[in-house]
């Protein structure tokens, strides 16, 4: 069984920066299969995607990360980054770390079948 635990969150000032890490276990890679995201979701909104990267190194962001924010991943394939700069209070949300459960788009939430328990992020105007 594949355990997402997500760390970094904090409070910041609007224009600083954060890095969030997600440590996976259980999680075999396959290049074929390996895809690993960030999502979020701020209180009365629904969970949205925030950057994605599968095992051809292929990565989407959504259009509100604006170049802010870097997704990356250790040699291992096993911890999984965002660095997150530039905040603003609309960045403000809970974010979670996903892992593929299921075939598809590495960037439906459908697809991913395993979830961390999610990093808080707020950042004060």
């Amino acid at each position: 069984q594949v355990h997402l635990v997500e760390s970094g969150g904090a409070s910041v000032q609007a224009g600083g920066s954060l890095r969030l890490s997600c440590a996976a276990s259980g999680y075999t890679y396959s290049r074929s299969r390996h895809c690993m995201g960030w999502f979020r979701q701020a209180p009365g909104k629904k969970r949205e995607g925030v950057a994605v990267i599968d095992g051809d190194g292929g990565i989407k962001y959504a259009d509100f990360v604006k170049g802010r924010f870097t997704i990356s991943q250790d040699n291992a394939k096993t911890t999984l980054y965002l660095q997150m700069n530039s905040l603003t209070a609309e960045d403000t949300a809970m974010y979670y770390c996903a892992a593929r459960g299921d075939g598809g788009y590495c960037w439906i939430q459908g697809v991913f079948g395993y979830w961390g328990q999610g990093t808080q992020v707020t950042v004060s105007a």
